[in-house]
């Protein structure tokens, strides 16, 4: 399937106020941002809606934070024919019914197929936990298909 028209949907979670300097270089060109909770910063949140459309979720650490109408604790919205998911606790991802389930919370890299669903977790873009350093992920998708999922390490 050629890939030229596809969009890219650049993933990130657990940003706790801080957006680097390498993760916005990284964004640029992106055609969907989705953020799987922990913004803590409403300036980064209208920052990233500068870069391109933001899709994000509410995480624990989000709870006194006022980003709109638009930011809840569940993201339920179907993107370039694909279903996705998107919530700050793996628990609360209705796997089943989704193409796309997507969740942060444990700042830890994942991805696993569960029954047709892809479940991602791009780890932290600026606090991760265990060995590897800062990360996000990275789709390609085109016509109701993911074409490619990698993990970009931000150092």
């Amino acid at each position: 399937m050629n890939s030229a028209s596809a969009k890219r949907i650049d993933i990130i979670s657990d940003t706790h106020g801080y957006l680097s300097p390498a993760l916005l270089d990284e964004l640029e060109g992106a055609d969907l941002i989705i953020h799987a909770g922990d913004l803590t910063s409403e300036m980064d949140y209208e920052h990233l809606c500068t870069i391109a459309p933001v899709r994000a979720v509410l995480g624990n650490n989000d709870y006194y934070r006022d980003y709109g109408p638009d930011v809840d604790r569940l993201a339920l919205f179907t993107y370039e024919g694909l279903k996705f998911a998107v919530a700050h606790y793996r628990e609360d991802l209705p796997v089943g019914s989704v193409d796309v389930a997507i969740n942060g919370h444990t700042h830890v890299t994942k991805e696993a197929q569960v029954g047709r669903c892809l479940v991602l977790n791009p780890g932290s873009a600026s606090y991760p936990r265990g060995t590897r350093g800062p990360t996000m992920a990275r789709m390609l998708v085109k016509d109701g298909k993911i074409l490619s999922t990698k993990f970009i390490d931000l150092e």
